[in-house]
């Protein structure tokens, strides 16, 4: 069945699991249409370590998503994440024509805001306008059409590492994909989870996955501050196969079935059958001591979150609180120990404002890849006006000619 451009997929690249996510546009926004999961064997902290591993992982997922949706997936908005993620504020000013602010104005004071030196081994991946000053009046949002004789943009810029980037592009390629865009996962998951009276007050959304944990802050309704941190569920897994001596993938079970983010939030310490390794008798271990190893490495994501926050100012400035998303922040008592970190309200974030297959979808672990799907719908929506991205939005040969300029304006 072929729906045309009313189809847009989400490729959820993560270090645990791959996520396509297939929504249909419609009048009233997106019906999600198709799902397709499948355990991910190529990342590693949210980077591609082995791309055949990676693209195999994909094909799976992608054949899952489009016998569920009976369509065939040609084109995908595909996230990035990892410790290489670096997201930073830029500031630019320019003489406005004719005193009245007009499209040209807008894309000279973004261009003026993104002149920054950017390292050769790293890609601009999102120019994000937060907000216009003109003539010292700020707060402005929309500029076109206002009078002024002083233009100001303050953006938000997204970088990564060029061979990052190239990588998620080249495997998805390989399994067959056109890549319309690379779209930063917390930005993709603060799509779906986050509301606009939040970004509107100041919240902070931190996406808690298997390789990574990403932090996006917004504040009036524009993105203040993006990190990667490189821990996730992943550790917390490992930490429970080395501590309870049992294979890795009977621990991600045991994490997920029994798995408590404190032990204090326990209702009763049940004894649990423990698989050993090396074909050794099962042991039997309480609940307890299972939380006492998932504590600390939780407690850790946490607080370096926290601290994160603090280091740029912000801790003050999210009175909405917090939202947990992302597989990991499925876990029983992790909103309850995110309140007592933070000292902030804290809910966990499961993707909105969706039709279709919503009942499927949510989950905390689904808001990346539906995110990515609402992203692309916008996008398209838009085509031909968006001023906050630093390239037009086309096909997959954009991402090759993105890199192209870049190198030949370094070279200027």
């Amino acid at each position: 069945m072929n729906r045309g451009e009313d189809l847009i997929v989400g490729l959820d690249i993560g270090t645990t699991k791959i996520c396509v996510i297939v929504a249909e546009r419609t009048e009233n926004g997106v019906d999600v249409i198709g799902i397709g999961t499948h355990p991910s064997r190529g990342l590693r902290k949210g980077v591609v370590v082995d791309i055949d591993a990676t693209v195999n992982s994909i094909k799976q997922a992608v054949e899952e998503a489009e016998l569920m949706a009976d369509c065939e997936i040609t084109s995908v908005y595909a996230g990035i994440a990892g410790g290489h993620i670096d997201g930073f504020n830029s500031h630019g000013v320019v003489a406005v024509k004719d005193r009245e602010v007009r499209d040209g104005d807008i894309r000279r004071v973004i261009d003026a805001a993104k002149a920054v030196a950017i390292p050769m081994d790293r890609e601009v991946i999102h120019v994000i306008a937060q907000e216009f000053i003109i003539d010292e009046q700020d707060g402005i949002r929309e500029p076109l059409g206002m009078s002024g004789v002083r233009l100001e943009a303050k953006i938000h810029i997204v970088t990564a590492a060029v061979t990052s980037a190239q990588n998620i592009v080249k495997c998805a390629n390989r399994a067959g994909l056109n890549v319309m865009d690379i779209v930063l996962e917390p930005l993709a998951s603060a799509e779906a989870a986050l509301a606009a009276d939040e970004r509107d007050l100041g919240v902070c959304l931190i996406d808690i996955g298997g390789g990574t944990t990403d932090i996006a802050v917004f504040e009036e309704g524009a993105i203040k501050h993006t990190s990667v941190l490189s821990l996730g569920g992943y550790h917390i897994t490992n930490d429970i196969a080395v501590g309870l001596r049992t294979p890795f993938d009977e621990a991600e079970r045991i994490k997920k079935k029994f798995g408590v983010a404190a032990a204090r939030y326990l209702s009763g310490d049940d004894i649990l059958s423990v698989p050993s390794v090396g074909g050794r008798r099962p042991r039997q271990m309480s609940r307890k001591m299972l939380c006492e190893i998932i504590e600390p490495r939780v407690d850790e994501i946490l607080n370096l979150a926290r601290q994160e926050i603090a280091k740029q100012g912000l801790e003050n400035r999210i009175p909405s609180g917090l939202v947990l998303t992302g597989g990991c922040s499925a876990l029983e008592g992790m909103p309850e120990l995110a309140e007592e970190v933070f000292e902030a309200p804290v809910r966990r974030g499961i993707p909105r404002n969706i039709g279709g297959l919503q009942d499927v979808v949510r989950g905390p672990m689904y808001a990346t890849g539906v995110g990515l799907a609402l992203y692309g719908a916008s996008q398209q929506q838009d085509r031909g006006q968006s001023r906050f991205r630093i390239r037009d939005a086309s096909i997959f040969g954009r991402v090759r000619q993105r890199m192209r300029d870049w190198f030949f304006s370094e070279d200027e």
